[in-house]
């Protein structure tokens, strides 16, 4: 019997590979947001233009996201941990030489290559915690720690991009994650045995690769480059209809492969697919909050960075008191409600927020808003993670986490390509109007955030639709028909 063993969560050595597992995680969801910050020094420093410079943050976020199933599926086949430290350690170098970067290309490229990383380091690190963490609850509360990780992780991320901005520079956001890159990778070889690799690579999936590959980072820059050409566009038009055809291609030829990257059968898995797509609709709405209000408070209410960082301090404490106790209350009702109640605490929050006046107050405008949200995200971050991986078989563990996580960053990119949209449409039209700049800003701010809450809403709604796991016992719900695909 699973509960009859010992807890490796209660050991030392547990608790040190579950730190580990969970910095990895901080490192890549923290560079999604510490540049943000940091960009208008950046912009004097290198000489940036206002166009060139959305492509510090983007560029992240465009093979993070686009090469994610690939690392996932890598990780299954060719080794996890070997893939994980591959992963680091071109996240490091990228880091290195963003950080000493003198030209905007240098620093453009850097990204580049620290998103491409990133996938490679995130779908393995998760898929090493679900099948480390197996006996006694382990799991559950592991996942917890993971989830109140990743709900906090946006608002650490500006909170310390300020930071070191007003200290030692920006520079910093870049090279301060080299010292932790070398701890982690020594970490791994501690603490996490190699898995032997289970597939040649003469036997991969490149037709596949090509595809999932193209369309994710095709669809990805045209969502990032949509609210600047416009979304009826034919750039725009052009760019989410090829992407849409090379993802066909792909399901058309994984349907058909003798060695797919994304085995079908996955999504036999009761509520995996809803638990992905309500992490992706979530994100869109969650991930836009911090953006619009971090523009908010800087370009209308006048803080600094170190006072807009500042700012997130309650709500990253809030995610992980919430997070925490999530963990606990998951073995006894499950995720479906804590997923539901979560997003609709968080979007309730929003609201909250979505209602900034031009002369806002932290304690009375931002704080309330700030501390509601936190408390659903801890939540909802937490279920979702459990959802997401309940019932996969070890061999697709690697795939289930590039799933959710690939989620996560085509939900940041469509949301902020959409908000962006609503927020500057709004503030345009009062602009045209003679509105002074403040309130014009304010209120495209406002209608964005407004959005961000429908969108949780709506996640709370696909939300119904997930299994309702409750950590070990999840692994028995899937369905009979499903049999792990062979690797040959």
């Amino acid at each position: 019997m699973a509960n009859s063993q010992p807890s490796f969560l209660a050991t030392g050595r547990g608790k040190l590979t579950l730190t580990l597992l969970c910095t990895i995680a901080f490192l890549d969801f923290i560079d999604a947001s510490i540049v943000n910050i940091a960009l208008p020094a950046m912009r004097r420093a290198l000489d940036f233009s206002l166009q060139d410079l959305q492509w510090v943050p983007s560029g992240y976020l465009l093979t993070y996201g686009g090469l994610m199933l690939l690392g996932g599926r890598l990780a299954d086949l060719l080794g996890r941990r070997r893939v994980v430290v591959t992963g680091t350690v071109l996240f490091s170098l990228s880091a290195v030489i963003g950080g000493l970067a003198t030209t905007p290309g240098m620093l453009i490229g850097a990204r580049l290559a620290q998103g491409a990383g990133a996938a490679l380091m995130l779908p393995g690190t998760l898929s090493i915690l679900t099948t480390m963490f197996k006996e006694g609850g382990d799991r559950g509360r592991a996942l917890g720690v993971w989830g109140g990780v990743a709900g906090g992780a946006s608002a650490a991320g500006v909170l310390l991009g300020g930071l070191l901005t007003e200290g030692p520079g920006w520079r910093w956001v870049m090279l301060v994650n080299v010292p932790v890159c070398v701890l982690v990778i020594a970490g791994l070889f501690l603490l996490v045995e190699g898995d032997r690799r289970t597939a040649r690579l003469a036997n991969f999936d490149v037709l596949g690769t090509v595809l999932v590959t193209g369309g994710m980072l095709l669809l990805v820059f045209t969502l990032v480059k949509a609210p600047e050409v416009g979304w009826d566009a034919a750039r725009t038009i052009g760019g989410l209809a090829g992407s849409l055809v090379l993802l066909l291609a792909f399901l058309f030829n994984e349907q058909r492969g003798r060695n797919p990257l994304l085995p079908l059968s996955i999504f036999r898995i009761r509520g995996l697919a809803a638990a992905d797509v309500t992490q992706l609709v979530a994100v869109a709405g969650i991930g836009s909050m911090f953006f619009f209000l971090s523009l908010y408070m800087v370009n209308v209410l006048g803080y600094s960075p170190l006072e807009t960082g500042s700012a997130y301090l309650p709500l990253c404490f809030g995610v992980a008191v919430a997070a925490g106790v999530s963990s606990r209350l998951l073995t006894r009702i499950g995720t479906r409600p804590l997923m539901v109640a979560g997003l609709l605490l968080a979007g309730a929050g929003v609201y909250w927020l979505s209602r900034i006046p031009v002369d806002g107050s932290y304690p009375t405008d931002l704080l309330p808003g700030l501390l509601i949200s936190s408390l659903g995200l801890g939540a909802a971050f937490v279920a979702v993670t459990t959802a997401a991986n309940a019932g996969v078989p070890p061999d697709q563990a690697g795939l289930a986490a590039a799933l959710l996580n690939a989620s996560q960053q085509l939900g940041g990119a469509l949301g902020l390509a959409i908000f962006t949209a609503v927020a500057t449409s709004r503030t345009n039209a009062l602009l045209a109007d003679r509105t002074p700049v403040p309130q014009a800003l304010t209120a495209g701010f406002s209608r964005a955030l407004l959005a961000c809450g429908v969108f949780l809403a709506a996640a709370a709604a696909v939300a119904l639709r997930a299994a309702n796991s409750h950590g070990e016992a999840a692994e028995a719900e899937i369905a009979p028909d499903l049999e792990p695909e062979p690797v040959r």
